[in-house]
């Protein structure tokens, strides 16, 4: 399971279209599908699905009377750095209201030790395309800045995430509407 901003619908689709323009003609990529393009707070891996409602109420508890961010398309950045795996979009986190909730989500959960804080610095993106298994040696996107305009989250979500081998399935197990 995994805790997750999600994007405005509009958004979302207008970042899929600008990433599918991206990565035309790439085999070397796997695409994220539109619908699960997100932003993620707090990944908590495997978690008794009878916990769901009390995850979901936990984290939106937390996050109650905080602003919901704004967040502004900046770079695509390849992770890692050198030998790319998957390809990111960055977002400037204007007046820090993503850090703040993901920082009272991630307080929050772990309080209820559903939740292990990582060891790295919250980093507000949405993952676009990851390299195809098998591949070893993947080219960079363009860079540059995107020509997408800033959006407004406006629901955290709980989500499930299930692998299989044609591409993992996320389904929403818990939403709350966050503050304007």
């Amino acid at each position: 399971m995994f805790v997750a901003l999600d994007l405005p619908d509009e958004s979302r689709a207008g970042l899929a279209r600008w990433r599918d323009a991206l990565v035309r003609g790439r085999r070397d990529l796997r695409p994220v599908p539109e619908d699960h393009l997100h932003v993620t707070l707090a990944f908590l891996g495997w978690q008794d699905e009878s916990a769901a409602d009390s995850i979901a109420a936990s984290a939106g508890a937390a996050v109650d009377g905080l602003r919901r961010p704004r967040l502004t398309p900046t770079e695509v950045r390849g992770v890692p750095e050198r030998r790319p795996r998957l390809f990111a979009l960055d977002l400037l986190d204007e007046g820090g209201h993503a850090g703040a909730l993901q920082a009272a989500v991630a307080a929050a959960l772990e309080r209820d030790r559903l939740y292990e804080p990582e060891r790295r610095a919250f980093w507000p993106h949405v993952t676009l395309a990851r390299a195809k298994r098998g591949e070893r040696r993947v080219d960079t996107l363009p860079a540059g800045r995107p020509p997408l305009p800033a959006f407004e989250p406006t629901e955290l979500t709980l989500y499930r995430s299930t692998l299989r081998p044609q591409g993992a399935l996320y389904e929403p197990l818990g939403r709350t509407t966050l503050a304007a």
